[in-house]
This record gives C-alpha cells, sequence and structure tokens, in this order.
C-alpha cells in the first residue's frame, strides 16, 4: 500500500512540474516575443515569428496551437499583444482544462 501511495504522488508531482514548465515557457515565449516586436525596426509578424520559435526550442512542437498578434491604442501609446493557445501535454491534462491561453504585451517604439 505505501507503495502504490509513493508511485501516486510521485506521478502527481510529475505532473504538476511538467504543467508548471509549460505554462511558464508560454509566458515567457509570449513576453519576449512582444517584446521583440515591439521594436521600432520590427514588426508584430516578427514578434510573433519570435515567439514561434522559442515555444519550439522549448515545448513540443503539438503544444502550441497558434500563435497571434494584434497592435492596439490606449492612451499611453500602441500596444504590441501576442495571444499563444496551448493544449496541455497528456500527462498533464486536467480535468475541465482544455487548452492555455497565454496574452503579453509591450509598447511600441517609435
Amino acid at each position: 500500500m505505501v507503495a502504490a501511495l509513493l508511485v501516486l504522488l510521485t506521478l502527481a508531482a510529475v505532473q504538476l512540474g511538467l504543467a508548471l514548465h509549460v505554462r511558464n515557457s508560454l509566458i515567457d515565449a509570449a513576453s519576449t516575443g512582444a517584446r521583440f516586436g515591439a521594436l521600432a525596426d520590427r514588426t508584430g509578424a516578427d514578434g510573433a515569428q519570435r515567439t514561434r520559435e522559442l515555444l519550439d526550442s522549448s515545448v513540443a512542437s503539438s503544444v502550441a496551437r497558434d500563435v497571434r498578434y494584434e497592435q492596439v491604442s490606449t492612451p499611453e501609446g500602441e500596444v504590441l499583444r501576442i495571444t499563444v493557445t496551448a493544449e496541455l501535454p497528456l500527462i498533464s491534462a486536467l480535468p475541465g482544462i482544455e487548452h492555455w491561453e497565454v496574452t503579453a504585451g509591450a509598447y511600441v517604439v517609435e
């Protein structure tokens, strides 16, 4: 009985670690891509491409489903927003959660 409990706890820890890794990778890639695309000599498409490259190097290519960008006007200035939609890996599938969506933004430098 103790072995079964230890196996269950180990699998739960692995699942939590994998889910946190994917979430942190999505957040980092989206924010880095937004900052990259907001530079004076770059476009939103450059930022989205940089986000895809970062995701390909950090998580499985089947995880990240969609990378979108939009430029939004705010009273403070133009903001480039990068949104990443990703599926959870099979081992970390949580009930009621089918995908994650992460959005990051950066002020556009002119």
